[in-house]
């Protein structure tokens, strides 16, 4: 082989050595970015869990109980919020206390007029 070829053959390993360096650093950046967004979205399934079991319990209070739990309300790392729009209507909302003007979830429940 001429060494006009050998170089060439050892400039053509050096780019394929170097394509292949490019790829794998891809390739690892790309495992990063999706392990990141999987944590992130198992954390939000998770504080929505919270936020569900926060709802439900709040739904199941009595008219006197969500009387009494009238306003913002802080529980844990979250926020509930009871308001009674109508005499007969209750609106709950549960949010995270780090984003206090985000409402998460929020539901109306009607509970009977006092006679």
């Amino acid at each position: 082989m001429p060494r006009a070829e050998r170089g060439i053959a050892l400039l053509e390993v050096l780019a394929a050595v170097v394509i292949l360096t490019i790829a794998g650093l891809s390739f690892v950046s790309l495992i990063a970015q999706a392990t990141d967004a999987s944590r992130v979205v198992r954390d939000r399934e998770k504080e929505q869990a919270d936020e569900s079991r926060l709802l439900t319990a709040a739904t199941l209070l009595t008219r006197d109980d969500l009387d009494r739990r009238l306003g913002a309300r802080t529980i844990g790392p979250y926020v509930v919020t009871v308001a009674r729009p109508e005499r007969t209507l209750y609106r709950i909302a549960v949010g995270r206390e780090a984003t206090p003007d985000v409402e998460d979830l929020v539901t109306v429940v009607f509970r009977t007029a006092l006679q």
